[in-house]
């Protein structure tokens, strides 16, 4: 690989835990680590599985490492959302959302730069069922990929946004917890991205430093008196991480929260320079793992109120704009029809958690919504021509009816290949591999259609 910027070298030399020597030898060995997190609301036989599971990460209910990394594009349980694939020093997340906020409360999350959606389908699954992931990507070419793992993951208690952290100010006292991984000058992925080493400068740290701030600053009123701010890079530099800290508590007052790490993992606790902020370092000598930064701040408790949004939680509830008959439609799809309310947009049917009719509502009249709750299709003469959203959804009904197939005609189905099945079925039917629906066909007397999204589908033979 290319030399480390000798200017990021000097800059670490006085930061607690940095040791010169091992952190180049780490860098110049080419070792790559691979780690996934599975999904707790899609089990699966692993031993049946293309993953090879070495070790669990240590800070993770369900991240685990690989002993090698196989190619997850040819399995069909990582497009029916099993598992993710997510750097395992970013898996502390967890932790430290454990450590200071109560996850059995209903809570507002907002996940601030959230694409591709580790952090995001993360979180979504450690809070409660009542709770809300707002989980936002500002950049469009981004948010598509984004809304397709939100999907596959198949929770409803998550609305995609795509917005700018300055159009949550209408947002105020919101979120009961608020993740920034802010967009970083990168160099702890020095290790993973060889190319990373080219793109980076002193000049674009202080650039990204500069943002860092702004987004911080920008967001910072949407999150409750006495809620949790989340702060995280991908960065060594002081400049972004332990200088973030300072600024947060000089310019937003924010009280910094220490957070207990064993020993043996390996992570480095810092403290800042002006106001003592806690943070926590991941070297990849050091950890199993990649580059990162951690550090979490509470906003001071306050008397304050924001009558805009008691005012929208009262008058601001989507109404209900299905039929009986609609609803009837609909009912023989989802587990627990009336734990849902029901919307159309674009002649679509979607659904939502009922307790969180307002919250939409609000979301709704504040910012541009890619995607909530869960597709379920359109309604045409009293038939529902269903969504690969439903298919892969944790809402569906368990008595749909489905076809368990092998790895190769799954993979052909993945291809969006034409796939002959026979079955007693007729009508609309989940496909399934080690029981875990992957979309929809449709067996007709001559043929069966494949539903599969063409924008998914996967190219290689």
């Amino acid at each position: 690989m290319n030399s480390l910027p000798p200017e990021l070298l000097q800059s670490l030399q006085n930061v607690k835990g940095f040791n010169e020597e091992s952190f180049k030898a780490v860098h110049q060995s080419g070792a790559q680590i691979t780690s996934v997190r599975l999904n707790p609301n899609k089990t699966f036989d692993i031993r049946h599985s293309i993953i090879d599971i070495q070790q669990k990460v240590p800070w993770s209910s369900h991240g685990y490492y690989l002993t090698e990394r196989p190619s997850f594009t040819s399995d069909p349980l990582f497009h029916a959302g099993a598992y993710y694939v997510q750097e395992a020093s970013s898996m502390f997340l967890e932790e430290a959302l454990k450590q200071t906020v109560d996850l059995g409360k209903p809570l507002r999350v907002l996940d601030l730069c959230a694409a591709p959606g580790g952090k995001s389908t993360l979180i979504q699954s450690i809070i409660s069922a009542d709770s809300l992931l707002v989980s936002n990507e500002v950049i469009k070419t981004r948010v598509n990929i984004l809304s397709e793992n939100i999907t596959k993951w198949g929770a409803a208690n998550v609305i995609v946004t795509n917005n700018d952290a300055k159009d949550f100010q209408r947002l105020q006292n919101y979120f009961d917890v608020i993740v920034v991984d802010a967009p970083c000058s990168g160099s702890g992925l020095f290790r993973k991205d060889a190319n990373a080493i080219n793109e980076w400068s002193e000049n674009n740290v202080a650039l990204c430093a500069q943002r860092q701030q702004r987004i911080l600053g920008d967001i910072f009123s949407s999150l409750k008196p006495g809620g949790v701010l989340i702060y995280s890079t991908c960065s060594y530099s002081q400049q972004e991480d332990e200088a973030i800290a300072d600024w947060l508590a000089a310019e937003l007052k924010v009280e910094s929260v220490q957070l207990k790490v064993e020993e043996s993992c390996g992570i480095v606790e810092t403290v800042s320079e002006r106001s003592g902020s806690f943070g926590y370092r991941f070297y990849p000598d050091k950890v199993k793992g990649e580059g990162f930064f951690i550090a979490a701040f509470r906003k001071p408790c306050s008397t304050e109120i924001n009558a805009e949004i008691k005012n929208q939680k009262s008058k601001g509830k989507s109404k209900q704009v299905f039929t009986a008959k609609e609803i009837e439609t609909i009912k023989p799809y989802l587990a627990n029809v009336d734990n849902y309310f029901f919307i159309k947009q674009n002649e679509e049917a979607i659904a939502m958690p009922m307790h969180l009719e307002d919250d939409l509502a609000i979301i709704r009249s504040a910012l541009y919504i890619k995607k909530a709750g869960v597709r379920l299709g359109t309604i045409i003469r009293d038939e529902l021509i269903p969504a690969h959203e439903l298919a892969v959804s944790n809402i569906i009904d368990p008595a749909v009816p489905k076809l368990d197939v092998d790895n190769e005609t799954a993979l052909q189905y993945l291809r969006k290949a034409d796939i002959n099945i026979p079955s007693a079925h007729k009508g609309w039917v989940l496909i399934t591999y080690q029981q875990l629906p992957m979309g929809w066909i449709k067996i007709m007397p001559s043929r069966t259609n494949n539903y599969y999204p063409a924008a998914w589908r996967i190219l290689n033979k």
